[in-house]
C-alpha cells in the first residue's frame, strides 16, 4: 500500500464533505447590498442571505439589513435581482428579505439542538462581497449567549453556536451548515481571532422566522423577571430529576410577574408545566400566543413551594 495514499486518506475525506457541502449551497447563499445613510453620506452594507424557500425568501441578519427596505441580492452565477425586507427582529439578529426576480433553490433547514463540540460546520457567504466564500472549522461551543438590543429594549439570544470556521465582514447573513449541507446557523458575529458566532436554526428561531413572514415583526410576551441559573436544593433535584432553576434576581414594579405575588429570591421550578432551567426555557413561552393568557408557575420560596398564576403582556417598543 502507498503510505502517500494512506496518510492523505483522511484530508480526501475532510475535503469531500466540504466540497459537497459547497456545491449544495453556494448556489443557494447570496451577497446582499443593502443602502445605508441618505443624502451626502449615503453608502452602501455589505452582508449574505440563504435561500430557504423556493419562491424567493432568504435568510439574515437583522444588523445586516437595518433600517433599509430594500437593497441588491448578487447571486454565486453572477446574476443579481433587487430585493425588499420583509420582517426584521432585532432582539433575534434575524431578518426575511424577499428577492424579487428569479429564485434560488432552497437550503434545507437543520436543527441547532442536535449539534455537539468538534463537529464539522462549513461557512458560505460573502466576506468583503466576495461571493461564494467558503470556510470550514468545527464547533467550537455551545450554549453561548449574544447581546441585542431594540432601542432602549436588551435581550439576551441563547445557544449561540461558537465556530472556529474563518468569518470576516460580510458573512453576517450567511449559512452555516452541517455536513449534510443543512443550515444549523445564521453566521452573525466575528467574536475575536478564530472565533466565531452564529445564531442557531431551532425551534425558538423557526418560530421568530415564521412570525417574520407571516406579521413582518415578532410580537413577544413579557413577565417582568430578571432570572439567573440556580442549583435546586438535594430534595428537589432527586424529585423533579434535576439539578437548576432559575432564580428570580429581580421583578420589575407593576408587571405581570409582581402582580402575580412574584419575589425576588424565589426559585422557579416550572412555566407552563415545563421545565426551567435556563432563560431560553422561559424565552421560548414569551411569543404571541403567551401574551395575555394565564401561565402557571411554580417556585420555591422560602422552602415550600407555591404556585402562582401570571398574565404575560405584550413586550411594546420602549
Amino acid at each position: 500500500m502507498d503510505d502517500r495514499t494512506t496518510s492523505s486518506s483522511p484530508l480526501d475525506a475532510y475535503s469531500q464533505i466540504v466540497t459537497s457541502v459547497a456545491a449544495a449551497l453556494t448556489p443557494r447563499v447570496a451577497c446582499l447590498r443593502v443602502p445605508r445613510g441618505g443624502g451626502r453620506y449615503r453608502g452602501e452594507g455589505l452582508g449574505s442571505a440563504v435561500s430557504y424557500t423556493p419562491d424567493g425568501f432568504l435568510l439574515t441578519n437583522a444588523h445586516v439589513v437595518g433600517h433599509a427596505e430594500n437593497g441588491t441580492a448578487l447571486f454565486s452565477d453572477g446574476t443579481s435581482a433587487p430585493f425588499h425586507v420583509v420582517g426584521s427582529d432585532p432582539l433575534s439578529d434575524l431578518a426575511v428579505v424577499r428577492a424579487d426576480g428569479p429564485t434560488l433553490n432552497p437550503a434545507e433547514l437543520g436543527e441547532a439542538d442536535e449539534l455537539v463540540v468538534g463537529q464539522l460546520v462549513v461557512a458560505v457567504g460573502s466576506p468583503l462581497g466576495l461571493t461564494g466564500s467558503v470556510t470550514a472549522g468545527v464547533v467550537s461551543a455551545l450554549g453561548r449567549s449574544l447581546p441585542t438590543s431594540a432601542g432602549a429594549r436588551a435581550s439576551l439570544v441563547e445557544d449561540v453556536i461558537q465556530t472556529d470556521a474563518a468569518l470576516n465582514p460580510g458573512n453576517s447573513g450567511g449559512a452555516l451548515a452541517d455536513s449534510r449541507a443543512r443550515i444549523v446557523g445564521i453566521n452573525t458575529a466575528v467574536a475575536g481571532v478564530g472565533l466565531g458566532l452564529a445564531v442557531p436554526i431551532n425551534s425558538t428561531t423557526r418560530k421568530i422566522i415564521g412570525a417574520l413572514m407571516r406579521d413582518g415583526h415578532v410580537r413577544r410576551a413579557y413577565l417582568g423577571i430578571v432570572s439567573v441559573p440556580a442549583p435546586l436544593p438535594a430534595k428537589l433535584q432527586e424529585r423533579f430529576g434535576r439539578a437548576s432553576g432559575l432564580r428570580v434576581a429581580e421583578v420589575v414594579p407593576g408587571g405581570p410577574a409582581a402582580r402575580a405575588g412574584l419575589r425576588a429570591g424565589d426559585l422557579l421550578i416550572t412555566a407552563g408545566g415545563h421545565p426551567v432551567t435556563r432563560a431560553q426555557d422561559l424565552q421560548k413561552l414569551m411569543f404571541s400566543d403567551a401574551i395575555g393568557r394565564p401561565l402557571a408557575i411554580t417556585v420555591m420560596r422560602n422552602g415550600a413551594l407555591v404556585d402562582v398564576i401570571a398574565e404575560p403582556s405584550e413586550l411594546v417598543a420602549a
